[in-house]
């Protein structure tokens, strides 16, 4: 390795301390594959209370009171704790009297107002003074951390010890970007002189995640196609000129995520009732009996299991799937969903599931353990979405043997291959056009697939020996890393 770089990565949600997404899966195996490398990494992220009370993750305190002033009449108190993970990854939690005290499970980390960001960005340098640890590269992750980079290239640039620091900052949804009134920039202490197009306003507000963009040496995004799609009005949300501009800098990047392949593994997996592998996948079946059992279906090995574990929302195809959800069952699927999210989609499915009970099963909510017996014990993966930054799903699935019937967008055209009867080459089903109909066609194509077994045995096995472990992306990141460096001595060069 050419050289080990000590990394801070900052992110609101850490699997498995805090999982809302795709996000904490990122940020709690990625700094696990870097420390693979060589690489000194460690993770910043506020302190839930759910943290404090799991015994699971001993807590303790490495910084009893941190003074953070926010602006001239206000400065709060952080208090610093740390815990580790991951074989070891150290992460410090940043804690306050008020802010992440409600957070005592993972679907209410989140916050609408700006303050618990404020607070949370504002201490990170200050933390990492009190620590005497300054990193080479602190990486950032979407709108919620999108300050810590404008701290620390405004309220910061004096310092020498912050001077070298390469900042990287990671878009993992473009969609949400923390945007308030112009008052936030007096409640975050910022300089006036920041309202600017060129910098932190955007449509007469101020945004977190173009602060992030505008002031990080390198952003990326989470697949290479999405890295692309968002430098167009389709798919830019509004920011599509500044994202074709820092492209054109050669600031902007695609690097596919990865799953844990050590967590995620059908070989070992204690979630599931049988274990498999590619070599011996015979465990499959016993996981598909099993899941029909529990979904209340008859367990019948010919029957095809088609399932989704998704937010229930129009961004994940669910709007292609309500006119079309009849037909699905009438070609003679069970047809499983795990998820929670628009009420319409809800009760959709909870009521289909009334109608159908011998074939649909839906489950409100999210019950990890029960997404690996899904995973495991479904022949295929529905992922319609109408944009996906990456998507890690269809990757859960393939390393699951089951086959994803995906559109062509974002992280599922990066990793699916459209499966072709002649050459047998492939490992899904892939659909363009935005289109219900267009889905139903490869869903049959799909079904007429499974109908033939060797050729679904084959296409099972491909799947189980694909890799999306994390080993690939972090290489990939490792390098990102550099770059950002080589921008940051550049920008003091030409300064």
């Amino acid at each position: 390795m050419a050289r080990s770089l000590k990394v801070l990565i900052v992110s609101a949600e850490v699997a498995p301390l805090a999982k809302v997404g795709g996000l904490a899966d990122v940020a709690g195996a990625l700094p696990k594959a870097l420390r693979a490398l060589g690489h000194d990494v460690r993770i910043a992220m506020p302190c839930y209370r759910m943290i404090e009370k799991n015994p699971a993750y001993p807590v303790r305190t490495v910084i009893k009171s941190l003074p953070v002033p926010i602006n001239p009449m206000v400065t709060e108190e952080a208090i610093i704790r740390r815990t580790t993970l991951n074989g070891g990854v150290p992460v410090y939690l940043v804690g306050h009297k008020h802010y992440f005290t409600q957070a005592t499970e993972s679907k209410k980390i989140y916050a609408l107002e700006p303050e618990p960001y404020i607070f949370f960005d504002r201490a990170i340098p200050l933390m990492l003074e009190e620590l005497n640890w300054i990193p080479d590269i602190i990486h950032a992750n979407d709108w919620h951390t999108g300050f810590v980079p404008v701290y620390i290239r405004v309220l910061h640039a004096h310092q020498p010890e912050w001077q070298q620091v390469g900042l990287v900052f990671t878009i993992h949804n473009l969609a949400y970007q923390g945007e308030f009134g112009y008052e936030l920039l007096w409640k975050a202490g910022l300089p006036e002189w920041l309202f600017h197009y060129e910098r932190l306003e955007f449509y007469g507000r101020v945004n977190f995640l173009k602060g992030g963009i505008v002031y990080s040496d390198m952003v990326n995004t989470v697949s290479k196609t999405y890295a692309k799609e968002i430098q167009t009005p389709e798919y830019g949300c509004r920011m599509e000129g500044l994202l074709q501009y820092i492209a054109a800098q050669g600031r902007l990047e695609g690097i596919v995520n990865g799953i844990d392949y050590e967590e995620y593994n059908p070989a070992t997996d204690p979630r599931i009732p049988a274990h498999y592998s590619a070599d011996d996948p015979s465990g499959k079946a016993e996981c598909k009996a099993a899941l029909q059992r529990e979904c209340g279906f008859t367990p019948d090995p010919s029957a095809p299991v088609m399932s989704m574990i998704t937010r229930l929302a129009d961004q994940k195809g669910l709007d292609l799937i309500a006119p079309i959800a009849k037909q699905i069952l009438k070609l003679g699927f069970q047809f499983v969903v795990l998820g929670t999210g628009d009420p319409r989609y809800e009760e959709l499915f909870t009521q289909l599931a009334k109608e159908h009970p011998d074939q649909m099963r839906a489950f409100i909510g999210f019950d990890p353990d029960l997404a690996q017996r899904i995973y495991a014990g479904s022949d295929m993966f529905l992922m319609p979405s109408r944009f996906e930054p990456c998507g890690l799903g269809q990757l859960m699935a393939l390393r699951y043997g089951t086959i994803p019937i995906v559109r062509k967008t974002g992280g599922l055209a990066d990793t699916i291959t459209d499966f072709s009867p002649r050459t047998g080459k492939g490992d899904g089903f892939v659909f363009e056009r935005y289109d219900s109909s267009e889905l139903l066609k490869a869903i049959k194509r799909a079904l007429k697939t499974y109908r033939q077994p060797e050729v679904w045995r084959k296409l099972v096995d491909t799947a189980l020996r694909s890799d999306f472990s994390w080993n690939r992306a972090a290489g990939e990141y490792a390098e990102l890393y550099l770059r950002a460096l080589e921008q940051r001595k550049a920008s003091l060069e030409a300064a």
